[in-house]
């Protein structure tokens, strides 16, 4: 089953900012400045939540790569661009991008930039 487009963005913000471990005060208003702009109906965050926090580390980047893939198959260019800006954002908000950030946000230009090379 595909998660919807807006719920994957959340899911991919949600394992960056966990993938270094600390979790700072600015990625969470970058977490929820995307969840202000992106969710348009009402969705049970506790749910998100509770699957988001039943994933072990070594679940992270399979989980990732499900949410990358259903992000874009239901997304325009313009809302995969804005999703990798938030994705930026979140990234640099405690100004160091860390080593598994890094890889993250690779995983994410080659995924969906690959072809564009």
């Amino acid at each position: 089953m595909r998660t919807n487009k807006t719920i994957a963005g959340y899911h991919l913000l949600m394992i960056l900012s966990a993938v270094d471990f600390r979790l700072s005060h600015l990625e969470d208003l970058v977490i929820s400045d995307y969840i202000a702009q992106e969710f348009p109906f009402r969705i049970n965050m506790d749910r998100e939540i509770e699957i988001l926090s039943t994933l072990r580390p070594e679940d992270w980047e399979s989980h990732f790569q499900k949410c990358m893939d259903d992000f874009y198959a239901d997304a325009t260019e313009a809302e995969r661009i804005n999703l990798v800006q938030f994705a930026l954002s979140l990234c640099k908000a405690d100004d160091i991008i860390s080593i598994e950030e890094n890889k993250y946000l690779n995983m994410l230009f080659e995924a969906w930039y690959q072809e564009k090379e």
